[in-house]
């Protein structure tokens, strides 16, 4: 039986869950009555429970702050809260809904470009404050493109069901790009050279074919760090950009972006003292003195620090210290203006990467990026080698912006990096144009894509058309052939030359190359190369062109003995060509005639490249050399050995006047006892010395008086250049003009090749005198002959001359004029009448031009 104190418990027990049951009703019955009490007005298309949720939501249920929340939501361009009796009134008015956004008048900047800027998207709600905020947005698009007169205005139609179009109407104005660039403060280089280091150029008279001068941040950022990189880079180690303004200048015809940078330059610094302080118990410091890049006397130089940082982070990591830590130091002294460099080789934290994080690479592939770092999950932490990474993945020209940052980890010995990365595009269509006097007219259409599919491949191909010249070329690089730093790739080409202007032959060449580089230090390189290809060679034979008539009579055009015609010594010369009327509109030698038809090489070669040029394309200090040993004889028809060198070394004399010495040569020998074919040997002018025409030089066949028939090539080739380039007086420097003067001197001889040819399949080799030496004249004989008379001379040829060089914004353009000081006047011969001449005499060009262009 239960007690009355249980009893009681119980009953107290069930009236508190009555009370606790009633609260949670009245709650939620209050709740609905409350919702119930919000009446919305006005909404169409945004359901009523949906605004009602914005007033019961608000923390203070003030209807001013409902007011705001409905507002902010962008679906509503009017609302008003207010209180009636013991309720809430909202009423709203719904924005309309955007049919399509449409842009007028944009000529210069495409479509896709401003649908990614604005905010007002198709199916979204107008807001007229999105769409104003859109128009500012569209104007500095075109600032950015340089044209920040441009103005923009909208409009909108309306369509039924509460929908609308938005217009933007833009009027583009002129190109307002870069007015001017000032420098302030620069007293070591002037300000004409410090223009000359940036990318962004200003506006002049080429302006309608350039974009250098349109106004873009970015790249005057870039700008200043590459001056800023100049002035460490000689001697000037408290160098740094003050301030940097850009301020846009409003005017009718005269608008543009004035630039005003201040700079502070400090005195320049000479290298005082280098030392490397170990640490490190047991670090053996003399393995490291090989990896220093700089030495006492040496001007500052902050590449040199760099390279040597990187050098002995690398070599203490190899002896076993993967924590150490390489830390540069500079001791200034500024009254004998030197600076004592140390590299304090330290035990750092003992962090590991964790984690690498890489974000934002929609095309690129992680593994492109991932394969530029010398450091990688679980090994130590080196910031060395991540600000490396770094510059390396923004040199791969993948990205607009490359960013490292770092994080902690899971643990306190732990660190996780993350790359930040922006792709941008990489592909590039281009028609280039150009002339030259060797080639004539010629023009060029490319395809070509840096990061083919986001896997850091280049893959290449261009046609190539003109009056002498037309060819197609294919090539492919993968840059990390089988996962290491070799870059592999294959050729494929196809190239007709027209050398009847400067000979009287044609060539077919067609083929393909496979390559593998191998980079040893950052300045010496070797490739390994196997090419397979195929030579035509074909003399022409037309009326227009007869230059094979001597042996191949044209029919109705080349005169031919009659039947029963014998010479002197009794040959038979019935129906052949009658000599030397045939040869004189132009006549190949027989060395070319014996040597057409088709050669099939097999070849395998290396490069062995070595280069400390400051620029690739505009160097002004450094050296570069090449040494390209090849062998021919894997198969095909030719077998040789060949070997050819080139050595360039320039040097900045004074202030953008420019020096630099050339030395080249070349020699090619048979592998066996068999003659040369003459396609295998080398061919010059003005390539070795300028003055000279192509195929100027060298070895020739005075048995003929065609000048332009008789190169039959050399095997060996030596020459030299001295230049000096420097601005022209008076000329804007951004107009990319300057002139030079130079000297050339260079031989070629040494021909290899057969000297007798049965051409006309008889028994007789036509031109052979007693004891077997080619000797013949017109005279003497009446057909042609069949042997190489071969003036060989190892004379050197010299010139000197002026050039003037563009480097316009349509590709580089060069004219020479060059003044032959020696050559080989050939073999004096009596022409009759009275009259005297020149065989074989070298063949002269006094003025050259070449250039091309991208558009």
């Amino acid at each position: 039986m239960m007690s009355m104190t249980g009893k009681r418990r119980r009953k107290s027990a069930e009236q508190t869950i009555v009370l606790v049951a009633a609260a949670a009703a009245g709650l939620v019955l209050g709740g609905a009555a409350q919702a119930q009490q919000i009446v919305v007005q006005g909404n169409k298309r945004v359901d009523s429970d949906t605004i009602r949720s914005y007033v019961t939501g608000t923390a203070s249920g003030s209807p001013e702050e409902a007011r705001r929340n409905l507002l902010a939501s962008g679906m509503f361009s009017d609302v008003k809260v207010s209180r009636s009796g013991g309720g809430t009134v909202v009423s709203v008015r719904e924005n309309n809904i955007i049919n399509r956004v449409v842009f007028e008048g944009n000529k210069k900047v495409e479509k896709g470009t401003l649908e990614g800027e604005v905010e007002a998207k198709s199916r979204g709600p107008f807001s007229e404050g999105i769409v104003k905020a859109d128009m500012q947005r569209i104007r500095d698009v075109y600032r950015r493109a340089g044209r920040g007169s441009a103005k923009v205005t909208f409009r909108t139609v309306d369509l039924p069901n509460g929908r609308i179009d938005v217009i933007y109407v833009i009027d583009e104005g002129d190109k307002t790009g870069i007015k001017a660039i000032n420098f302030v403060g620069n007293r070591a280089y002037s300000e004409s050279k410090l223009k000359e280091l940036m990318s962004s150029s200003e506006m002049n008279f080429l302006s309608f074919i350039k974009t250098s001068d349109v106004y873009d941040p970015d790249r005057i950022t870039n700008d200043l760090d590459v001056v800023r990189r100049y002035y460490l880079k000689n001697g000037y180690a408290d160098f740094r950009v003050v301030n940097a303004d850009s301020r846009y200048v409003e005017g009718e015809g005269d608008a543009g972006w004035v630039i005003t940078v201040t700079v502070e330059e400090g005195e320049q610094y000479t290298v005082g003292a280098v030392a490397i302080d170990s640490r490190l118990p047991g670090l053996e410091t003399q393995n490291l003195d090989g990896e220093v890049r700089t030495a006492i006397g040496d001007v500052y130089n902050a590449e040199d620090v760099e390279k040597t940082l990187n050098g002995v982070t690398n070599q203490v990591a190899r002896q076993g210290y993967p924590f150490a830590q390489v830390r540069p130091t500079g001791q200034r002294d500024r009254a004998t203006h030197t600076v004592a460099l140390g590299f304090v080789v330290e035990d750092g934290p003992r962090v590991y990467v964790e984690r690498i994080n890489i974000r934002g690479n929609t095309r690129t592939r992680d593994y492109v990026i991932r394969r530029e770092l010398d450091i990688t999950e679980g090994d130590a932490y080196n910031r060395v080698l991540t600000d490396r990474a770094e510059r390396r993945l923004n040199g791969l020209g993948f990205f607009k912006k490359v960013r490292f940052s770092n994080e902690p980890g899971s643990a306190a010995d732990r660190v996780v990096i993350n790359i930040d990365v922006e792709d941008q595009p990489t592909g590039s269509f281009s028609v280039a144009g150009g002339y030259s006097t060797q080639d004539g007219i010629i023009g060029e259409v490319s395809v070509s894509e840096s990061n083919f599919l986001g896997r850091g491949q280049y893959v290449r191909v261009a046609g190539t058309a003109g009056q002498y010249a037309r060819g197609v070329d294919f090539s492919f690089t993968e840059p990390y052939f089988l996962g290491y730093r070799l870059a592999a790739g294959f050729d494929a080409f196809y190239k007709y030359s027209d050398q009847t202007r400067y000979s009287r032959y044609e060539t077919t060449v067609y083929g393909g190359q496979l390559r593998v580089g191998l980079p040893i230090t950052e300045e010496f390189g070797i490739t390994l190369r196997y090419s397979l290809y195929n030579t035509e060679l074909k003399v022409p034979n037309t009326i227009k062109r007869p230059y094979n008539d001597c042996s191949n009579p044209i029919p109705g055009y080349t005169a031919v003995y009659p039947t029963g015609t014998f010479t002197a010594s009794g040959q038979n010369v019935s129906g052949l060509a009658a000599y030397p009327n045939c040869a004189l509109d132009g006549e190949a030698s027989i060395a070319l005639k014996g040597s057409q038809g088709n050669t099939l090489t097999s070849l395998a070669g290396l490069t062995l490249a070595y280069s400390t040029l400051d620029n690739l394309a505009l160097p002004r200090n450094g050296l570069y050399a090449e040494l390209k040993p090849d062998i021919a004889g894997l198969g095909g028809d030719s077998k040789f050995f060949r070997v050819t060198g080139d050595a360039r070394y320039y040097k900045e004399l004074y202030e953008d006047v420019v020096g630099f010495v050339r030395l080249q040569g070349g020699h090619i020998s048979a592998l066996n006892n068999e003659p040369l074919r003459i396609t295998d040997q080398f061919f010059l002018g003005p390539s070795l010395v300028r003055g000279f025409a192509p195929n100027g030089i060298g070895p020739r066949d005075v048995g003929i008086a065609d000048s332009r028939s008789n190169a039959i090539g050399g095997t060996t080739y030596v020459g030299g250049t001295v230049e000096v380039q420097f601005p022209l007086y008076g000329v804007p420097r951004d107009l990319g003009l300057k002139g030079a003067v130079f000297a050339d001197a260079g031989t070629l001889f040494g021909y290899q090749g057969r000297t007798q040819f049965n051409v006309n399949g008889d028994a007789f080799i036509n031109g052979i005198a007693p004891g077997g030496g080619c000797n013949f004249n017109s005279a003497t004989i009446a057909v042609e002959p069949e042997c190489v008379n071969v003036r060989d001379k190892a004379t050197i040829r010299s010139s000197i001359g002026a050039s003037i060089l563009w480097n316009s914004p349509l590709g580089p353009i060069r004219f020479d004029y060059a003044y032959a000081l020696t050559k080989d006047e050939g073999v004096k011969v009596d022409l009759g009448n009275g009259k005297f001449g020149h065989i074989g005499k070298d063949q002269l060009q006094a003025f050259r031009f070449s250039g091309g262009s991208r558009f």
